[in-house]
């Protein structure tokens, strides 16, 4: 029997690894000065995000105690103790990063002030500011005087406030103020008259007009220090099937409000007595993450730094709609002669509302059936659903609750939908539908016609734009077929017996996904033995479960080459003696978010080659409704294979996963070309010619 334990990497510290990737793009000073501070804010949500879910499980693990231990790798305390380790080295190397970053703005002419630093028309400009905008956003909380403890709110920041009178020791009162983020901008420009930029952040702006505030009450000092608190986001849905989801779900988001923190981080400087008195008040330990940090929390928010400051910003290349799609064109005319495949964000997200718009006019269009996980706050994809329904057309959308901190959105969206006249599926209830899958049916001559598309990616113009992904849009019967049965069965369709498990041409989970691509990689084996040329490539965002890298381990000891792009956690050992060099794992970190998941099998000179929206986790093959697509079209075959050739030549963005998760870069082989992956990919793609 295999040691898990010792024969992969610990999932949560190749987490970090891959976010250290991260700060490795805010720190790389060949990237432009507002790209390095968009990595800074990904960075700090990726780790709010990971504080959120992962230490949150973790610390539940360790309450279990013995029981926890048959579901871990290790032991969960000693994981969390790494983790604490990890984060505050990266946290030294975060500070290093925005200290450089602002010794850059500063030569550029931009400085971010506080306010302290404010010239007079500032001073003017930021009182003017605070009561015109402000004032009434901000509501102080005495917290001395509340009975019970104040509920500080994940994903929002704090000023936490010590006032004072000089002429009175005994004149000191705590209070906390929530920034209003969600309704005023983070970063507000202020006037100069000299030509500089300088920007002060909402926080200083209340700093400064503290004495309006207080004064008018007996104090005279003021101080406030920014503080935060991450809490379990975990939703624990009762399994009992008759449980009403949707109130489990509005159930789990009250308590999600008011979870456990797993994390408090504060400003360095602030007042200990504050401190002791916040850490106490909310029930804080040490072993609850407190992490000391600057004077600025919520990095996420220079995700959204203003560009606008920046004269000398490279415009992003544009999206470009696929040749054979270009309107004015009937794409279902498209389709009914041969498969198209989609790229993003290098071709447009536009060909699927189109498609989508055109079947909502399309009189002899009879239905629609649609898969919907995390949709754009103003969604093209729900407006066209909704034309189609007032056309007549009968619409149903399966919409998952459960998208993980998209769950108030998608509940908005079903009463919203359901008003509208479309069917809503709301899934399963013990598992995640996680497929983007899309099915229009056509009658035409008293003749059926079906159409679909499959994607690796969410239905969602606006992550369209920076999210790769790939999306198959075609009429082949076969997966058409396997597709309808994968809405059956969400819907309930009585069929013989689960109708995932008639499906014949598409691997799916939870049923044959696993069982599928273990025995696609069996193949592999079984004909190098023969051929000594098997290769596999695979493209994940996730590599965890321990059967299928265990699986993939026997590949490469029978000599399978196997090439693997992972963006983010790998818990596979790529540098094993008994591979013989035969294993090896990039990730690619740049301007794009590389999302899709492809899988290619030589299969003795003639590939199989498939696309799929599931990550090789457990959750993803076992607990959650995935499809795979296989791509039957040679030319597009082809493309996908070129492509994943030149991410497997990245050679700028690209890291070594290796053993040790040192994240070193890939090095260009002596005379061998520069290799930009996202920028090859671009061109190879705007200069393809098709024949229509």
């Amino acid at each position: 029997m295999v040691n898990h334990t010792k024969n992969t990497i610990i999932r949560d510290l190749s987490w970090l690894a891959f976010n250290a990737r991260v700060l490795q793009e805010a720190g790389d000073t060949s990237n432009h000065i507002h790209d390095r501070l968009r990595f800074l804010g990904i960075f700090s949500n990726n780790l709010d995000e990971f504080f959120r879910v992962r230490v949150a499980a973790l610390s539940r693990m360790v309450l279990l105690g013995k029981e926890a231990k048959m579901h871990m790798e290790a032991n969960p305390d000693k994981i969390l103790k790494k983790i604490q380790q990890t984060v505050i080295s990266q946290q030294a190397e975060f500070d290093r990063i925005f200290s450089d970053i602002i010794k850059e703005l500063a030569r550029k002419g931009v400085e971010i002030k506080n306010e302290k630093q404010l010239s007079k028309i500032q001073k003017e400009f930021v009182k003017n500011y605070f009561e015109q905008k402000v004032r009434t956003q901000v509501i102080p909380l005495m917290i001395e005087t509340i009975p019970h403890t104040p509920l500080l709110r994940d994903k929002s920041i704090y000023l936490a406030c010590v006032l004072g009178n000089t002429h009175s020791s005994l004149l000191q009162r705590y209070a906390l103020i929530e920034i209003p983020t969600k309704v005023l901008p983070r970063f507000v420009i202020l006037p100069t008259d000299d030509g500089s930029t300088d920007i002060i952040l909402l926080e200083d702006i209340i700093r400064y007009n503290l004495p309006g505030l207080f004064a008018p009450f007996g104090f005279n000092r003021f101080s406030g220090y920014i503080i935060k608190v991450t809490r379990d986001a975990e939703l624990d849905i009762d399994n009992d099937v008759n449980t009403n989801l949707i109130a489990e779900l509005e159930k789990g988001l009250k308590n999600r409000k008011k979870g456990r923190a797993t994390r408090f981080v504060y400003d360095r400087t602030i007042d200990s007595t504050l401190l002791n008195y916040l850490t106490r008040r909310l029930g804080l330990l040490k072993k609850d993450n407190l992490i000391p940090g600057g004077r600025i929390h919520n990095f996420k928010d220079f995700i959204d730094f203003p560009s606008a400051i920046f004269k000398d910003i490279a415009p992003r290349q544009q999206a470009f709609v696929h040749p054979l799609l270009r309107q004015p064109k009937r794409i279902l005319d498209v389709l009914e002669k041969r498969d198209v495949m989609l790229h993003f964000p290098y071709h447009s997200f536009d060909s699927i509302i189109d498609l989508l718009r055109e079947a909502a006019i399309d009189p002899n269009v009879q239905s629609i059936r649609i898969t919907c996980y995390r949709l754009a706050k103003n969604s093209k994809i729900v407006n066209a659903l909704i034309n189609a329904v007032r056309n007549g057309k009968e619409v149903t959308a399966v919409l998952e609750l459960r998208a993980r901190f998209d769950e108030e959105a998608n509940m908005r969206w079903k009463n919203y939908l359901e008003e509208e006249g479309v069917k809503v599926i709301l899934g399963k209830h013990d598992m995640k539908v996680h497929a983007k899958i899309c099915v229009i049916k056509k009658k035409e001559f008293n003749k059926i016609k079906q159409y679909a598309f499959v994607s690796t990616g969410n239905l969602n113009e606006n992550t369209a734009a920076y999210y790769g992904d790939h999306c198959l849009l075609t009429c082949n019967k076969n997966i058409i077929t396997d597709i309808n049965r994968v809405f059956d069965y969400l819907e309930n369709i009585v069929k013989r017996g689960n109708a995932l498990s008639l499906c014949k041409t598409l691997p799916v989970s939870p049923l044959t996904m696993r069982s599928a691509f273990m025995a696609l990689i069996d193949k592999e084996i079984k004909l190098n033995k023969k051929t000594k040329t098997s290769t596999i490539v695979i493209k994940l965002n996730s590599l965890v479960d321990k059967e299928m890298i265990e699986k993939l381990y026997a590949a490469a000891k029978a000599g399978v080459d196997i090439n693997l792009v992972i963006r983010g956690i790998c818990c596979a050992y790529t540098e094993q003696k008994i591979f013989k060099n035969h294993m090896k794992a990039v990730s690619i970190i740049d301007d794009y978010l590389e999302h899709a998941r492809v899988f290619i099998f030589s299969n003795g000179g003639k590939p199989q080659v498939f696309i799929s929206s599931a990550d090789w986790m457990v959750r993803n093959l076992d607990h959650r409704v995935e499809v795979a697509c296989p791509v039957y079209d040679e030319e597009i075959q082809k493309e996908l294979i070129d492509i994943m050739n030149i991410q497997l030549a990245e050679n700028v963005k690209g890291r070594k996963l290796d053993n040790e998760q040192s994240n070193e870069y890939v090095v260009p082989n002596p005379g061998a070309p520069i290799v930009r992956s996202q920028l090859e990919i671009y061109k190879y793609l705007r200069n393809k010619k098709y024949i229509d």
